[in-house]
């Protein structure tokens, strides 16, 4: 993000407070809208601002439509004790994975493992934002997310787009910092090529394709027929392709809905996990095992021209913490995209 796209710093809590606010005054429960601002306010503080603040308007727009759900509970499909699933009722998504997190949480450490399963859920946002939370208590989170009422990318050697992004986190302590790892199935996400579109940007590198199967970095060919590629692009695709299937199955196979049911819009479905080391051989033996692996990637000699080896998610703690200490770097126009509903809500801007 270059200085000419940041209009200001912003403090942590005041922007929680304001999203919270706006939420609120749309009909949202004060626990959910507390939910959904946390996690959208902490991916701006990660650094994954396409997945922050920047995502305000849309759920206020599915709020007003009808397409999120403000008030209720999920409904509990099974209950197997280690094994969860729900049908999310179009609820918040941040609010649907928190409550899910805290329950598998609660049952890992009585079992030894616990999954939750959520199907017809609404958007639920930026997956690196939940994995400190569990880590911070110690546990190990997969998190697998899918968007069934959305098709943008091809499988392996297609033309029409039949998966989504099928975004995969997975979160573990070591005793310091914890690695947080949060990528797609696709070598870009439906949100960067919308941003870019609408900016008149381009990608760096031919990551998409289009309705005729050439490797294209124009964004707007999705709005022609053109797809994303899967991670490995056009060379070996094959690995995204099957990644991508793996995640659409768990998410919308074990939760029991998914594309089969034709939904529309920002649905996700979701199947997450929580471990706990302390019922395998020890958080403190977990601890040892990762800082090895962990010390024996940050000891690699970097290539020439690159800075030391990072793990994954060391980059977003830095931001997180930066933002803590001097404020939130807000991207240029997403305060400005939300000043319309901040005066129509009635809610003053940070």
């Amino acid at each position: 993000m270059s200085a000419a796209e940041i209009t200001a710093r912003h403090d942590p809590g005041s922007l929680r407070g304001f999203a919270a606010a706006l939420f609120g005054a749309a009909g949202m429960e004060a626990e959910k809208a507390q939910a959904v601002a946390d996690i959208l306010v902490e991916a701006d503080m990660l650094g994954h601002d396409t997945h922050g603040l920047a995502l305000a308007p849309r759920y206020l727009d599915a709020i007003e439509a009808g397409a999120m759900k403000t008030t209720g509970e999920p409904e509990v499909v099974n209950d197997r004790g280690a094994c969860v699933t729900w049908n999310g009722r179009l609820l918040p998504g941040p609010w649907l994975v928190l409550r899910a997190m805290a329950l598998a949480i609660e049952r890992a450490a009585a079992h030894g493992l616990c999954a939750v399963a959520i199907g017809n859920s609404h958007h639920i946002g930026c997956l690196a934002a939940y994995l400190p939370r569990a880590a911070e208590r110690g546990m190990v989170l997969s998190i697998h997310s899918s968007a069934p009422g959305v098709a943008t990318v091809a499988p392996f050697g297609g033309t029409r787009a039949a998966l989504s992004p099928a975004p995969f986190a997975f979160g573990f302590p070591t005793g310091g910092d914890p690695v947080m790892i949060d990528v797609s199935a696709s070598i870009t996400t439906n949100n960067m090529a919308m941003r870019l579109a609408k900016e008149g940007s381009r990608y760096p590198r031919p990551w998409l394709m289009d309705a005729e199967g050439q490797a294209t970095d124009d964004p707007t060919v999705l709005q022609r027929g053109g797809t994303v590629l899967p991670a490995g692009g056009q060379d070996h695709g094959q690995k995204g392709y099957g990644w991508g299937l793996t995640a659409e199955a768990l998410s919308q196979g074990l939760s029991g809905h998914g594309r089969a049911d034709g939904p529309k819009g920002m649905t996700n479905a979701v199947f997450l996990q929580v471990f706990d080391p302390a019922a395998f051989a020890g958080l403190d033996a977990f601890n040892r095992q990762a800082g090895a692996i962990t010390a024996n990637c940050r000891s690699s000699p970097p290539r020439p021209g690159q800075g030391a080896v990072r793990l994954p998610g060391e980059a977003g703690l830095r931001r997180r913490a930066a933002a803590e200490r001097d404020g939130v770097m807000l991207r240029d126009g997403i305060l400005d995209a939300l000043a319309p509903w901040a005066a129509k809500l009635g809610v003053g801007l940070p």
